[in-house]
């Protein structure tokens, strides 16, 4: 029996037209080059007009789109087939999105797909605490539907993209932190970090460009692959997560007050006891 929920780009236009006006074709986002074909995104939303909405507006760029409604239904969506992003509602009824989100992150087949929170504004707690979970970006209600269909593109070019092939197995290595960027691998000292595709990333740039100054604007279009007026606690809590997970070393990535973040070149004072 045909899943109505499941959406192909290839027959976006048998979709019912959404109960809300929608762009013209000329004001579409530019096509940019995808490294897969019509990834499959998951829309988790408990409001009927916004999954139509945000599925709509996928499909017209060709990505396959499944919703569900409830946390559960989310759960048992990805055990059918494991989405290439997901969309996640925070506020859903009986297992929440945050519950959704440590579930994603616990399970070996789920941890690396990359999430995006769907929120309110009024949800800055809840939002806070998904990015500490390892979401990797979240997009405010009332949203464009263009901005998601951006934010989309922006995290799965950032986690689907190869490494260059000039770069021959490019391995850095900064004081303990050892970086491989072919192999998608990090340590620090002899303990192998395990990170979230947004905060390998996060690294690589701030190791890359160490010694300078990265302002949050610029480390959200290195990383982020976005130029749109976003909020810079996006970037605050990723950075705050990664030295989480530093350890001991965490001081190598040094706040500039006023500016923004660098990669220390040498090792950090001794903290005095």
């Amino acid at each position: 029996m045909r899943d109505d929920r499941y959406i192909s780009g290839n027959n976006a236009l048998a979709f019912p037209a959404p109960p809300f006006p929608v762009a013209p074709e000329h004001a579409s986002l530019p096509a940019k080059p995808r490294l897969m074909a019509n990834p499959h995104i998951l829309v988790v939303d408990d409001e009927p007009d916004i999954s139509a909405l945000v599925a709509y507006h996928l499909a017209r760029e060709s990505y396959r789109v499944r919703t569900a409604a409830t946390g559960n239904e989310a759960l048992r969506a990805m055990e059918t087939e494991v989405p290439d992003l997901i969309l996640l509602d925070l506020m859903l009824p009986g297992v929440s999105g945050l519950d959704v989100l440590r579930e994603i992150r616990r399970q070996d087949v789920w941890k690396d797909v990359p999430v995006i929170l769907l929120t309110a504004k009024r949800e800055e707690t809840d939002r806070l605490e998904g990015l500490r979970l390892g979401a990797d970006d979240y997009v405010s209600k009332p949203f464009s539907p263009q901005e998601v269909v951006l934010r989309v593109g922006a995290v799965l070019r950032r986690v689907q993209q190869q490494p260059p092939t000039r770069s021959g197995g490019k391995v850095l290595r900064i004081g303990p932190f050892v970086l491989d960027v072919e192999g998608k691998r990090a340590e620090v000292g002899d303990r192998e970090l395990d990170l979230t595709p947004t905060e390998f990333r996060l690294l690589q740039v701030l190791m890359e460009r160490r010694g300078r100054v990265q302002t949050r604007r610029q480390l959200l279009e290195a990383v982020w692959e976005v130029t749109a007026r976003i909020a810079t606690r996006t970037v605050d809590m990723h950075v705050q997560r990664l030295r989480t997970k530093s350890g001991v070393e965490a001081d190598w990535i040094e706040t500039v007050r006023g500016f923004g973040y660098r990669f220390r070149t040498d090792p950090p004072p001794a903290t005095e006891g």
